[in-house]
């Protein structure tokens, strides 16, 4: 189990830290100390074998969003993304959104499951991504409230839907 989480971080190092937008504009990550501890953290209050995305929420809830960042003190959407498929399904995932729209296919809204990727269209070139949890809510880092559940039946998320893929 040690080897894997070690995997995963050394993975999350090594990409480019990019964020949840188009935009060429981010802000450098964190201390890997930062990103190990919350690591280290999150699998001395789970057992690998039970790890499910509402323990990825437990974990991480509240935590503040910052373009760029991938620690407790800040995580951008698909750095968040990121963490949950790999705390999940031991799965890295590219790290950014415009990566992360490309992999798996595309579900039907009606179709979707647990652990599907849910994107929105948040400005002309701004994209948001979250985690489907069933039920019309997906787990996310909200730009104004940090990692929280938001509904897509929400007026707001809605309006910027654009599409939910199937990575697994």
């Amino acid at each position: 189990m040690k080897s894997r989480y070690y995997t995963i971080f050394i993975g999350m190092m090594l990409t480019t830290i990019v964020g949840c937008s188009s935009s060429d504009t981010t802000k450098a990550g964190q201390s890997t100390s930062d990103l190990d501890s919350v690591m280290v953290k999150h699998t001395a209050r789970v057992d690998a074998n039970d790890i499910d995305f509402t323990n990825v929420y437990d974990v991480w809830k509240g935590t503040p969003y910052r373009l760029g960042g991938n620690t407790k003190r800040g995580i951008d959407c698909s750095a968040f993304v990121q963490v949950g498929y790999s705390s999940v399904y031991e799965k890295m995932l590219p790290r950014t959104t415009s990566e992360q729209v490309k992999l798996g296919r595309y579900v039907a809204v009606a179709n979707a499951k647990e652990g599907d990727l849910v994107f929105f269209k948040t400005g002309y070139t701004t994209r948001h991504v979250g985690i489907y949890l069933g039920g019309a809510e997906f787990l996310h880092a909200s730009t104004s409230r940090g990692v929280m559940i938001s509904r897509l039946d929400n007026p707001y998320w809605s309006r910027k839907f654009w599409q939910i893929r199937r990575i697994n």
